[in-house]
């Protein structure tokens, strides 16, 4: 069954100057300011359209290793992951980081970053942000 997830920005002025709110409907978990001196310069206590993307990279990540790990008979204990996207402006976002730090009884390090790797080239969000260079880094605790 597919789900659909709607969130909704209501932007008011021009770019540099205006700014935004970026609403959550379908979960209800908030509205969360958005401006273009949070994107280009410092956050300011506002977010980021890539700031988002890392929430949902480091989130689908997190869960298609951990599905990932448990179908292969080693559970994880616990994952713990960063999505570090890279924004350049004129240009975009030119590349992210992910790092994932995992515990996960009865696996050595080789086999969680075959995993790690796998979770990176299927994860739905990796798969929908393809062209845009992904790296990744991953240890055992």
């Amino acid at each position: 069954m597919a789900t659909n997830r709607v969130a909704t920005t209501v932007w008011e002025g021009e770019l540099v100057k205006g700014s935004g709110v970026v609403s959550f409907q379908s979960s209800g978990i908030g509205d969360f300011p958005v401006s273009w001196p949070s994107r280009a310069e410092q956050a300011n206590g506002k977010t980021s359209p890539e700031e988002l993307i890392a929430g949902a990279h480091s989130a689908c990540f997190s869960m298609a290793l951990s599905h990932g790990l448990t179908g292969a008979g080693t559970p994880p204990t616990r994952l713990e992951t960063s999505a570090e996207v890279t924004f350049q402006p004129g240009e975009g976002i030119t590349g992210i980081h992910l790092t994932v730090r995992g515990t996960v009884p009865g696996l050595d390090e080789e086999g969680f970053a075959a995993a790690a790797e796998d979770a990176k080239k299927n994860c739905p969000v990796s798969q929908a942000l393809t062209g845009t260079t992904i790296t990744l880094a991953a240890e055992l605790a």
